[in-house]
Parts: C-alpha cells; sequence; structure tokens
C-alpha cells in the first residue's frame, strides 16, 4: 500500500470531507464529548478555507492506497512566512508515514511560493499532531497569536 499527496481544492467532495472529520475530532476532543452536526457547520462556517488555495495557499489531500486519508492546508502570511493548518490524518491511518508525506509536500510548496519559515498553533490535546511536528523538525516558538485554541507555537526554517 502507498500513499499519494496532491494538491486538491478544498471544497471537492474529499477535501470536504477530510475538512468535516478534521474539525470533528478536534472540537469532540477539546469539548470531551462527539461534536454534534450543527456544531461541524457551524465551526467550518467563514472559517477562512479560501485562503488556501492559490494565490494565498494551498490544500493537499493524502491518499492510501487510493482512499482519501488526510488532509493538510498551508495559508501564506506574508513573502517569506506561512501558516500550516488542518492537519489531519484519518486515525486507521495513523503511524503509516502519511502525516510525514503531508508535511513534506507542504513544505514543497511553501518552498515553490518563495517561503523560508513554516508556523503553526496546536492544543495540549492533540498529541499526535504535536508529536509529528516535533519529528520532522518543528520547534517550540514564542507565541505569534492569542487564537483561543492555541497551547503551543511551532516553526520550522525552510
Amino acid at each position: 500500500m502507498t500513499w499519494t499527496v496532491t494538491p486538491e481544492h478544498f471544497g471537492s467532495p474529499e477535501g470536504t470531507v477530510l475538512r468535516r472529520d478534521y474539525y470533528d475530532e478536534v472540537a469532540s476532543r477539546y469539548w470531551g464529548r462527539p461534536a454534534t452536526t450543527a456544531e461541524i457547520d457551524d465551526g467550518l462556517r467563514d472559517d477562512g478555507v479560501e485562503r488556501l488555495a492559490p494565490p494565498t495557499g494551498e490544500f493537499l489531500v493524502g491518499r492510501y492506497a487510493g482512499e482519501p486519508a488526510s488532509c493538510a492546508g498551508l495559508r501564506l502570511v506574508d513573502a517569506v512566512t506561512a501558516e500550516l493548518t488542518r492537519v489531519f490524518v484519518r486515525p486507521a491511518f495513523r503511524s503509516t508515514g502519511g502525516g510525514g508525506l503531508l508535511l513534506a509536500g507542504i513544505e514543497n510548496a511553501a518552498r515553490a511560493y518563495g517561503v523560508k519559515s513554516i508556523r503553526l498553533d496546536t492544543r495540549d490535546d492533540l498529541v499526535e499532531a504535536r508529536g509529528l511536528y516535533a519529528k520532522h523538525g518543528y520547534r517550540e516558538v514564542p507565541a505569534f497569536n492569542r487564537g483561543p485554541y492555541a497551547e503551543h507555537w511551532l516553526a520550522k526554517e525552510l
């Protein structure tokens, strides 16, 4: 079985389902209970996803043996800085190498835009994501935003 990672429009059928799965997982963990369909709809409404398309960013979908299994977004901040967002690997596909390939794809997309540094914020409870970022060279940095869910700030020089 092999992974492929390709740019795709965030509104494609696969992109939409992966974004919903992402939001379902992060919201459910945060609230300590399953998120409702209405809560997922509300969380995805006006979430800025339109910036994850050229010329302001990218959205990548990872497929394992052809099945949509992961996604990640890149949002340009300025000419040399981008933010990594909406990184998600479906639980059944974790620990198969897809997360690292997804990050490599995002980093390659960032380089194509001329980006020199990628940053992100994340939460304490997203331990799998924090482990993935650390494994691939993302390091803790001072807070660069005051997002309501930001508890860790990380960056990587490209």
